[in-house]
């Protein structure tokens, strides 16, 4: 299985992990981010099966570029058949925004022809991960 992890902020570099979990095994591609490496991302589409897309959900101010970026990504050919897990992290924080509000300003319900689910999470606590994890592998495992 492979899985693309597109994370809006994540530290500059990739990172390739293999996980399993749940007697699936992902290789999971970090590519981070930040502007300047962008461009790359495509490099790492092909054979995806799932994407996960982490957005700060404490980042007012870059949700709307997160949206560009992410419907940007998937009208990719090569992403035209992966699922999407959005990942709204750093819900421990006071001011984040909730599942149905990134829902709203990433235009999730506009992408009628993706399968995709959104997570609240906090990674520093991992709640809410196995959560989406559970939810990537099953979508996958169906489409299988």
């Amino acid at each position: 299985m492979w899985f693309l992890l597109i994370c809006n902020f994540c530290f500059i570099g990739f990172n390739v992990e293999t996980v399993e979990y749940k007697n699936i095994s992902f290789t999971v591609w970090d590519v981070g981010g930040q502007d300047k490496i962008r461009p790359l991302w495509r490099h790492y589409f092909q054979n995806t099966q799932g994407l996960i897309f982490v957005v700060d959900s404490n980042d007012r101010d870059r949700v709307v570029e997160a949206r560009d970026e992410l419907h940007r990504m998937l009208n990719e050919d090569e992403l035209r058949d992966a699922v999407l897990l959005v990942f709204a992290n750093k819900q421990d924080l006071p001011n984040a925004m909730n599942a149905a509000e990134i829902t709203d300003k990433l235009g999730l319900h506009s992408l009628r022809q993706r399968h995709w689910y959104i997570q609240s999470t906090c990674a520093t606590s991992g709640e809410g991960l196995y959560e989406g994890l559970d939810w990537l592998s099953n979508n996958i495992a169906n489409k299988a």
